[in-house]
């Protein structure tokens, strides 16, 4: 019952942070306008909607989290690794504030990520040892570089999963929650008992609900630069300080991750610059291009979020493992379908 209260507080002060919020952005004409005339634009929206949304977010969420800060702090957790993860939160508010209002080139964009992920580093989290999923574990800390390589390489690819996601109503906010559900009901379990992570995770899935009220198609606020990387970072975060639960995560977000891993390598072999080049051929552009509605889209992405993150939950390392490599194999499959309907396409062009 505490945290059924806990999680009621914090969506219904995340749906009046959101209020409040799409107030103050159309106030200021923060505001996402549709681009009609390209065909390259990743925006699909016919009318303008105000961002911001992940301001909300962000004061909701950590408003709760410090008002909870002893139950969130009385596992292996201290204050300077809380701090850090607000710091490394509060940058990439600012800076995606910045980018909606100014509209940021890329170079300057990843400024804050980097930031915010020095923030977690100098906080002291750290990735002190990995499971090897065909047993044991990897001890990493007499290798000082390793832990900030690998949250740097983790959070930022967590970040930009979400940040490229964030292409149709409700999907990142709505996936989001779902990794909340997924960690919170994992660190719940007897063998990974971890309350204090399955309350920061409670924390995330409810104002990701309470901010999806408003975000769901037809969208009446968006996420924003700030709110789409914040939601993969507190996700990434999470992963590392609940013990290196990466491949939880990685089952949740695993389809979008593996549809960035395949849109950086398609830019490359194009020739093209993978941050400076938007399209429409992610895999949430293509279920639309299909016919599919964009609820229809999210539900999909939801279903198969759901499917993977929750098989986690039954599964040991070496289980996770082959979930892992059965989640890779459906991506594959489905971008082999896809390029074999856009050579045929072409065919009938010609």
């Amino acid at each position: 019952m505490v945290y059924f209260y806990i999680f009621l507080t914090v969506l219904i002060l995340t749906a009046i942070l959101t209020i409040i919020v799409r107030k103050i952005a159309l106030y200021f004409n923060i505001i996402d306008r549709p681009d009609l005339g390209s065909t390259q634009t990743r925006k699909i929206h016919s009318r303008a909607v105000p961002l911001l949304g992940g301001v909300a977010i962000f004061i909701a969420y950590f408003l709760a989290l410090f008002f909870q800060a002893d139950r969130f702090l009385a596992g292996n957790l201290n204050w300077p690794q809380l701090i850090g993860f607000f710091a490394g939160a509060l940058v990439l508010i600012i800076g995606g504030f910045l980018d909606d209002k100014y509209n940021l080139q890329p170079k300057l964009q990843i400024i804050f990520p980097l930031l915010a992920i020095l923030a977690v580093i100098l906080g002291g989290v750290e990735i002190a040892k990995i499971t090897n999923p065909f047993g044991g574990i990897i001890n990493l800390k007499s290798l000082v570089f390793i832990s900030p390589l690998l949250i740097t390489g983790w959070l930022l690819g967590m970040m930009y999963t979400t940040k490229l996601l964030d292409g149709v109503d409700g999907l990142v906010s709505g996936m989001s929650a779902i990794g909340g559900l997924v960690i919170f009901l994992f660190t719940l379990t007897t063998r990974y008992y971890q309350p204090d992570i399955a309350l920061a995770a409670l924390i995330l899935m409810a104002v990701c609900v309470g901010f999806l009220i408003f975000n769901f198609n037809p969208a009446k606020i968006f996420l924003g630069e700030g709110g789409s990387l914040l939601l993969g970072y507190i996700l990434g975060v999470l992963a590392i300080i609940s013990g290196g639960k990466i491949a939880i995560a990685l089952l949740v977000m695993g389809i979008p991750v593996l549809d960035v891993i395949w849109t950086i390598v398609r830019r490359l072999i194009q020739g093209k610059n993978p941050l400076k080049s938007p399209d429409r051929k992610h895999l949430h552009y293509r279920l639309l291009e299909l016919g599919l509605s964009q609820k229809q889209t999210v539900l999909i992405f939801y279903f198969l979020s759901l499917l993977f993150g929750l098989s986690g939950l039954f599964l040991q390392s070496k289980g996770k493992f082959w979930a892992l490599v059965i989640l890779v194999l459906t991506m594959l499959a489905i971008v082999i379908s896809f390029s074999y309907l856009d050579r045929k396409s072409k065919k009938v062009k010609i």
